[in-house]
């Protein structure tokens, strides 16, 4: 009979050994859909891991990958402080949206003003103004009226999206846009557009915009606090050990408004880079499901910044590869979430060897 016995100490080993035995099992579970589906699982995985870094075609690939990479880690890293404090932001995504409405809203009440240097600051303000008062209001609500900031962060998420909806063909649609819905295109508007910093860099540029800049500069940052600064000290103590938190003089209702605000934030700031960017407008399809994403990211990343950061880069090769993918295998779009979701599967199935181990004992089996 195979048992699980509680571990005095949870496994330094299996902390870091995890989320990489996690990774395999999912891409031999993968592997496996993928045979259901009538594909060549080898072909498949080869195609979605490896041809977008090593292939023919990785110069166009590589720059894609740090595009898609950059906003979810910077969500990630803000996702990670309330994580470690018991803190679950599961809205990351309406914050994400939000952010990028009020930046979006800022660049188009300037237009065409050619003022770049108080147009794009401003966005950055208002992309991150946007973010943090979405995240405030589960904040507020669970300090003051003891609510579930889980429930209340994810039904934001469904305002947020009726709200992009609504600005898509109301305030924000273009007017000259024949009817149609969606914004002015911000990459036809200079003073607002985050494009590439080097776009001669490589046959097909760098793919590195200040979203890009920002996520490395915001990994840094989170490894001093979290790592050297007192503020990272009572996140971890506060979640470890909430009554040695109170004993020491950490402020609870604080620590939630202050780790709300941070993750709110940097999902406000994703959100501005991406509409300035890569995205460019505002639609009813702004690109979504970055936030919801950034969860899998924080926890496959150990809710390390410098693991957030691999994982980051991990899990926009599923979305680059995915997307190459499927035309040339005829995949359904569904199936690269359907990927994403058994990573995450694998990994809090295989965290249970963190705080447990299996013992193999000898037993009767009565029927």
């Amino acid at each position: 009979m195979l048992r699980l016995e509680k571990r005095p100490q949870p496994s330094k080993v299996w902390i870091y050994a995890s989320p990489l035995l996690a990774v395999v099992i999912t891409i031999l579970l993968g592997g496996v859909l993928f045979w259901l589906l009538g594909k060549d699982p080898v072909a498949a995985t080869r195609m979605i891991f490896w041809d977008p870094i090593f292939g023919d075609f990785a110069a166009f690939y590589l720059p894609e990958l740090l595009i898609k990479a950059a906003p979810l880690i910077l969500i990630a890293i803000g996702l990670s402080f309330g994580f470690q404090a018991g803190i679950w932001n599961i809205g990351a995504e309406g914050q994400y949206i939000i952010g990028a409405i009020c930046a979006a809203g800022v660049a188009l009440a300037f237009y065409p003003l050619d003022a770049r240097w108080l147009i794009f600051p401003l966005m950055i303000v208002a992309g991150i103004a946007g973010g943090v008062v979405w995240a405030l209001i589960p904040a507020l609500l669970r300090v003051y009226f003891k609510t579930n900031e889980i429930l209340v962060s994810l039904m934001l998420v469904y305002v947020a999206e009726v709200l992009i909806n609504a600005f898509s063909v109301g305030l924000l649609r273009n007017p000259d846009g024949m009817g149609f819905p969606g914004s002015r295109s911000l990459k036809q508007y200079p003073a607002a557009h985050n494009g590439d910093l080097f776009p001669n860099l490589g046959s097909f540029g760098s793919g590195i915009h200040w979203g890009v800049i920002t996520a490395i500069f915001a990994v840094i940052v989170a490894y001093v606090f979290l790592t050297r600064h007192r503020f990272g000290f009572n996140v971890r103590l506060a979640g470890q050990s909430p009554r040695a938190a109170a004993f020491s003089g950490v402020n609870p209702n604080r620590l939630v408004i202050l780790c709300m605000v941070l993750s709110g934030g940097l999902a406000g700031i994703a959100g501005m880079f991406e509409v300035a960017g890569p995205s460019g407008q505002i639609l009813g399809s702004f690109p979504a499901y970055y936030g919801f994403t950034a969860i899998i990211v924080a926890f496959l990343g150990r809710l390390h910044p410098i693991g957030v950061m691999l994982a980051g880069l991990l899990m926009a090769l599923t979305y680059i590869g995915g997307d190459a993918a499927l035309q040339p295998l005829q995949l359904p779009s569904a199936s690269i979430q359907v990927f994403q979701g058994m990573l995450l599967f694998s990994l809090l199935s295989v965290d249970v060897l963190t705080n447990y181990r299996v013992r193999v004992t000898a037993g009767k089996v009565v029927a």
